[in-house]
């Protein structure tokens, strides 16, 4: 018996007095996704496909999974949520807590790209960026008297 001020609790019967579930993705641990299906998802996400596209690819219905010493099967149901929180979580990983400016200076250094920033004068802020491929860069040497940037991004609404 336990008690707690104006409340008791009395158990009679310490067992289950119903069948499990048939919705099982409900419960947290049987919808947990498993290793090999996160391994799936992160290969998907290395290949750019989109989490859309990758939940089209699961369908709603992901994996059997035999669970406990029973043998319960579980069937394990994927949402576009967990899609999109796996992903989210694989580029946290991989940004190792840098932000977006730091970011994209990092991924241009170790892909050999040509980067120029301008920095505010009355603060740190970066003002200007400008990040050039290789090949670009060749091209302009080539053709000098040629230039297209294309500094339009996002501006069609």
């Amino acid at each position: 018996m336990a008690m707690c001020e104006n409340w008791q609790l009395f158990v009679h019967d310490g067992r289950h007095n119903h069948a499990i579930g048939v919705y099982s993705h409900s419960h947290a641990q049987a919808a947990k996704l498993t290793e090999e299906q996160l391994i799936q998802i992160e290969q998907f996400r290395k290949s750019h496909v989109t989490p859309r596209n990758i939940l089209r690819f699961f369908g709603n219905k992901m994996w059997v999974v035999l669970s406990g010493s029973n043998n319960m099967i579980c069937m394990t149901f994927c949402s576009s949520q967990k899609i999109y929180n796996v992903v989210a979580k694989i580029k946290k990983n991989r940004i190792q807590g840098r932000n977006t400016v730091e970011e994209v200076l990092y991924l241009s250094a170790i892909r050999d790209y040509t980067v120029f920033y301008r920095n505010r004068e009355d603060s740190n802020m970066l003002s200007d960026i400008i990040v050039a491929h290789p090949t670009s860069i060749e091209m302009l040497r080539t053709w000098s008297y040629v230039l297209i940037m294309d500094t339009t991004y996002k501006t069609n609404k």
